[in-house]
């Protein structure tokens, strides 16, 4: 791949604890993941990302980071990191990490020195130390809530145990206090760090809530409505004094310049909210970060009229500045696409995750939508048990839930375990092929086997054979490699059709039908179909509802 592979990469997203474990103890590692590299190759992605795998007390799913030079022994070393890198550059394969810049665990040296000492003190000078208000200042600084609920301020007690007066700032868990970004050693130690992992080769980071870590000057309050119980909305409003906030732009282009010292120049992708395009493009400058998620591509509903919006405001914002449109549909964060598109089907809201909705429509519009997905201008994301076609696992006990967002919310919210549930690699019971110990650290449901790698790869059928079908033609097709995208009228509003043209080669047809009746979609060769039994017939296909597909243009 070239220095600009980011563009046009499909990039595989590795959530460590549950991909493969080689240890045996339930918990997936580095060792594990290594053994699994060539079918990641073979699958046919151009790089992986994976989640934190830093030291770490895994309050949160390791986005709690005691030391971001260390791997947590759960997964394994530094050295194990390092043989990973050279495995995966071997097979052609790019390997991008998580960092999380906003916040450290309460178990990070800075943070316990801090607690040693006094509000007022160096060591608390780098986090967010900031004095009650009320009687006593009792009450927390201001309004601000905690994404996972709850106030985002806790006391910051003396040795004894009682209250100073003063509150550290944490707009995540607890145990997560937010590091003070105006303070030079922040940044001195983060762009350290950088050069950390870049000099044993990683190619680049995913950042963790990019957007926020800069605060407003004098915290002031941020007026929510009431009633609201959780700090972050999906709706990211203009003027929040903890989000998206002027400053945050001078750290993304200082990093850019420690990314631009190597050969080949390493890439970051943010995890950005913004209020407008404007606001989103700001971060995609050419100084700045290289790519930003979808979020609106990746909780749009099951509506033509609606995707066709977000596919072109998503072309246009990362036009603005010239970089490439991203496109995702799962992450550790979000529900399957099989089950979101599954609630929607049933008329239940797409952040529902009560039940399993309509789950035939569901799959049937969860491979659709993932064909179409890789059919788009500009990079991709898979998330892990994506290209198996995994639901959303609902079942899950609350006394096994590990999420914190759960206990905070008192179980309203904190539902993500359901998407983090080990992968299935064979229908062996118990544990179908995780470890060799037939344990995982969160229970695997008794359909577990029957959508496992090895089961798919005894069909033509399965989605794991859509899936390499698709990145084997993104990869040898020059149409799929281009910018270009334009829209093909159709009569039906419900049926989405773009063209792909590479330059000197084919033109490539990819239509998605959102509708209610089967359509026709002119083109003269089957490349793809979300499907099976799609054939062309005077010059075009019947497409059936619920159907993607890729045609000879």
């Amino acid at each position: 791949m070239t220095a600009n592979w980011w563009r046009t990469a499909v990039i595989y997203q590795i959530y460590p604890k549950s991909f493969a474990d080689a240890s045996g103890d339930g918990i997936g590692d580095i060792a594990g993941i290594r053994t699994r590299l060539a079918y990641l190759a073979d699958l046919g992605v151009d790089a992986i990302w994976v989640s934190p795998w830093y030291r770490s007390p895994d309050r949160d799913g390791g986005y709690d980071v005691e030391d971001f030079r260390q791997i947590d022994p759960r997964f394994g070393d530094v050295a194990e990191v390092e043989a990973l890198i050279r495995d995966a550059h071997t097979l052609g394969l790019r390997v991008i990490a998580d960092i999380v810049p906003n916040h450290v665990s309460d178990q990070h040296p800075w943070f316990r020195a801090a607690l040693a000492t006094a509000p007022g003190s160096a060591e608390w000078s780098l986090f967010h130390a900031v004095a009650g208000r009320g009687v006593g200042r009792a009450e927390p600084p201001n309004d601000w809530l905690s994404v996972f609920g709850g106030s985002a301020w806790d006391p910051i007690l003396d040795a004894a145990g009682q209250p100073t007066g003063f509150w550290y700032l944490h707009l995540f868990d607890a145990t997560q206090p937010d590091l003070n970004w105006e303070h030079p050693a922040v940044r001195a130690e983060f762009e350290d760090i950088l050069r950390f992992w870049f000099d044993r080769g990683l190619d680049g980071f995913r950042i963790d809530v990019a957007t926020s870590l800069i605060k407003a000057p004098g915290y002031p309050d941020e007026h929510r409505a009431a009633g609201v119980e959780a700090g972050l909305s999906l709706e990211v409003v203009e003027g929040q004094p903890q989000w998206n906030r002027p400053g945050v732009h001078d750290i993304w282009r200082a990093w850019r310049r420690v990314a631009d010292q190597y050969n080949p120049p390493r890439v970051f992708v943010g995890e950005v909210w913004a209020d407008s395009p404007a606001g989103l493009a700001a971060y995609l400058r050419p100084d700045e970060l290289h790519t930003v998620f979808n979020f609106d591509y990746m909780m749009c509903p099951w509506d033509a009229d609606r995707l066709r919006a977000v596919v072109d405001a998503s072309l246009s914002t990362a036009g603005l500045v010239g970089a490439p449109a991203t496109w995702v549909l799962e992450s550790h964060d979000k529900p399957r696409v099989r089950s979101r598109f599954a609630l929607d089907a049933a008329g239940m809201d797409i952040n529902d995750r009560s039940g399993p909705g309509d789950d035939a429509l569901g799959v049937l519009r969860g491979r659709a939508a993932t064909l179409f997905m890789l059919g788009l201008p500009g990079s991709a994301y898979l998330y892990q048990g994506q290209e198996l076609g995994l639901r959303e696992v609902w079942e899950l006990a609350a006394g096994v839930r590990q999420d914190p967002a759960f206990a905070r919310t008192h179980g309203a919210d904190g539902l993500r375990d359901g998407c983090r549930v080990p992968i299935p690699w064979t229908d062996e019971e118990p544990g179908c092929g995780f470890g060799p110990a037939g344990m995982s650290w969160l229970p695997m449901p008794s359909d577990w086997g029957a959508m496992s790698v090895a089961r798919q790869e005894r069909s033509a059928a399965g989605v794991l054979a859509l899936v390499r079908r698709a990145l084997r033609l993104r990869r040898s097709e020059a149409a799929l490699r281009s910018a270009a995208m334009t829209w093909v009228a159709h009569e039906d509003p419900a049926v989405l059709v773009l063209r792909r043209a590479g330059i000197g080669a084919g033109d490539i047809v990819v239509a998605m039908n959102l509708g209610a009746a089967p359509a026709r979609v002119e083109g003269s060769e089957v490349l793809a179909a979300s499907t099976a039994g799609i054939r062309t017939a005077d010059g075009g296909v019947l497409l059936p509802p619920n159907t993607a597909v890729w045609l000879r243009g």
